[in-house]
C-alpha cells in the first residue's frame, strides 16, 4: 500500500470536516461566551474528573483560547490529518474509524494532562492533544513503506525525540504562538502524540477500507 501524495488544500473531506469544527466551535464560543465562563464548564481538569465531569474529555477538544490558537490547530490537523486519513481510506468507513481516531487520541491526551496535574481545578483546552495524535501517526507513514513504518525507526524514533524537546522546551518558556499569556499544556501534546503513534496500527486494522489491504507484512505489523 502507498500513500497518495496531494496538495494540502485537497486534503480529504473528512479532515476539512475537523478543520470547521474547529474554527466553527470557537466562532460560536467567542460570540456566545466568554473564554472564562466557557473553559470552566467545558475544559478539562483533574477536579473536573473527580467531580464526574468525563466529558470534558471531549468538549475541552472544541474550545480554544483565540483565534490564533484555534487557527493553528486547523492548520495541523489539516496538515498532519491529511496523509492519515488517505490511509484509513476516503469512504464512510475509513472517515468514520478516522474520527473515532481523532477523539480517541484527544481523550487519551487529556487524561494524560488530568494525571500528571492531580487536584488540579485550571481547566486545559483546545484540540493540541488530538492534532498531536494526527502527528504521532503521520511519524509512522514518513518513510512511504508498504505499510507503517516500525517502531524503532529511525524517522520515528527521531521524530517522538524531537516533539519532546520542542514541546518540553515550550513549556520550559511558557510560551507558544497563539494562545497569548495561556499555560501550555505540553503534557497533553506528549501524551496525544504517543497514542497517535501507539494506536494507528490497531485502528487501522478495524477501520482501513480497501486497497488498504491488511498483510502479515504490511498494516497488520505492529514492531
Amino acid at each position: 500500500m502507498k500513500v497518495q501524495r496531494e496538495p494540502l488544500l485537497r486534503g480529504p473531506w473528512v479532515v476539512w470536516a475537523i478543520v470547521g469544527l474547529i474554527l466553527g466551535s470557537y466562532a460560536a464560543q467567542s460570540a456566545l461566551m466568554g473564554l472564562d465562563m466557557v473553559a470552566v464548564r467545558y475544559g478539562v481538569s483533574a477536579v473536573a474528573l473527580e467531580q464526574g465531569r468525563w466529558s470534558t474529555t471531549i468538549s475541552a477538544l472544541f474550545i480554544h483560547g483565540s483565534w490564533g490558537h484555534a487557527g493553528m490547530n486547523a492548520v495541523g490537523a489539516l496538515a498532519f490529518g491529511a496523509p492519515v486519513a488517505r490511509i484509513f481510506g476516503l469512504g464512510v468507513k475509513g472517515a468514520v474509524g478516522f474520527l473515532l481516531f481523532y477523539l480517541v487520541c484527544g481523550v487519551l491526551a487529556n487524561l494524560g494532562y488530568a494525571a500528571l496535574h492531580l487536584h488540579d481545578a485550571l481547566p486545559l483546552v483546545g484540540a493540541s492533544g488530538a492534532v498531536s495524535g494526527l502527528f504521532g501517526a503521520a511519524s509512522r507513514l514518513l518513510e512511504h513503506r508498504p505499510g507503517l513504518s516500525p517502531f524503532r525507526s529511525r524517522t520515528v524514533i527521531a521524530s517522538l525525540a524531537a516533539w519532546i524537546v520542542i514541546n518540553v522546551g515550550l513549556g520550559l518558556m511558557h510560551y507558544a504562538p497563539g494562545i497569548g499569556d495561556a499555560q501550555i499544556g505540553w503534557e497533553a501534546h506528549i501524551a496525544g502524540y504517543l497514542a497517535g503513534l501507539l494506536l494507528i496500527g490497531p485502528f487501522l486494522r478495524l477501520f482501513a477500507e480497501p486497497p488498504a489491504t491488511l498483510t502479515p507484512s504490511g498494516l497488520a505489523t505492529e514492531e
